[in-house]
């Protein structure tokens, strides 16, 4: 078994060391948000960690009613910029801790009057220096190049300051079950790992998804990419409407993720203009009508809000991009050129 697929199948116990160690540091920081009355959030990542952010882009929006704006790090690295940000909250994440222009962005920040965050796997890392809160993911070590419980741990973090800055109880609730939920979306591994041989020469393919769950076909894309050196094309689904559905012609692939919620009327719209193109459709979907529409259906077992879907989604996703390198004859655990840190200004 790869590096990667074990510590996909890590993330239940990921998950649960999360909920009961780092409920306090959200707190901390809930409190603090409150007492500063903030109304602005700013957002710093890069790579798969800027997949996660733009999950807290639209659930912090959804559920707290806050303004999220994902930050553009070469402003301050670049250009020195220098901007006013009292009554926002920053919030860098970077697996590693080690981002350069992640750490710049924070530092700048602090000294416009921000309130500064982060998320990241290691204590101590240089990151928490320009943090005034640190929400750790305690996945333990992550090995392989391409990011999975570091994601899934960064979604959870996510997911726990949005239900208890808006005092979701029932987003609380749901969160509690999620250690099991992985165990249940870790049932697809032997499907997936089938499916895959059909689309080992795959060399394009379009990724798609509506609200919460664009970062989920954004990481997905990118995982496939890391680790098949292929080009993975994420878009939302209606962005996708307005051009680059002139990319698909007969048998051309496309991944849709699916859950059930207010996304679900217009991807199954989206699914039907693309059968009328005859694309090769792998569709992620608890719902009939939407697996009825795949060459490659891969049915959710569990049911899940779609606020909290993006969590559970992505297990599909990975399962996919690790088997799929192994059916090409690549190593996922080490992509070419790639190294677990990226340092970037």
């Amino acid at each position: 078994m790869s590096v990667m697929l074990q510590e996909i199948y890590q993330q239940p116990e990921a998950a649960a060391v999360v909920l009961e160690k780092e409920n306090a540091s959200v707190t901390a920081l809930v409190h603090e948000l409150k007492r500063r009355s903030i109304q602005h959030v700013i957002i710093a990542a890069r790579g798969t960690s800027d997949n996660a952010a733009v999950y807290a882009r639209y659930l912090l929006e959804i559920v707290c009613g806050i303004p999220v704006t994902l930050a553009a790090p070469s402003v301050f690295t670049l250009y020195g910029a220098s901007m006013q940000l009292h009554h926002t909250l920053v919030i860098g994440i970077s697996q590693s801790g080690q981002a350069t222009d992640v750490i710049q962005t924070l530092s700048a920040a602090r000294a416009g009057g921000a309130l500064t965050a982060c998320i990241t796997n290691v204590p101590g890392a240089p990151l928490l220096e320009v943090s005034d809160f640190a929400m750790l993911c305690r996945a333990g070590e992550e090995r392989a190049v391409a990011a999975t419980k570091t994601y899934t741990s960064t979604l959870l973090l996510i997911a726990m300051l949005a239900a208890h800055w808006s005092n979701h109880i029932g987003l609380q609730q749901q969160l509690q079950s999620l250690p099991v939920m992985y165990h249940a979306m870790l049932t697809l591994d032997e499907q997936v790992a089938c499916c895959v041989e059909r689309y080992r020469y795959m060399q394009d393919c379009a990724v798609l998804a509506r609200g919460v769950n664009l970062a989920t076909a954004l990481e997905t894309a990118l995982k496939m990419t890391e680790t098949s050196y292929l080009i993975a094309k994420p878009y939302s689904g209606a962005d996708f409407l307005h051009g680059p559905i002139a990319m698909v012609s007969e048998g051309f692939p496309v991944f849709l993720f699916m859950p059930n919620g207010p996304t679900l009327p217009g991807m199954l719209e989206l699914g039907l203009k693309l059968r009328e193109r005859a694309a090769e459709m792998i569709v992620v979907s608890r719902d009939s009508s939407a697996l009825e529409l795949a060459r490659t259906p891969i049915a959710i077992p569990i049911e899940v809000s779609e606020l909290l879907s993006p969590l559970l989604y992505i297990v599909p996703g990975q399962l996919w991009a690790c088997h799929l390198a192994v059916a090409r004859g690549a190593d996922p655990d080490k992509p070419r050129g790639l190294s677990k840190v990226t340092l970037t200004r």
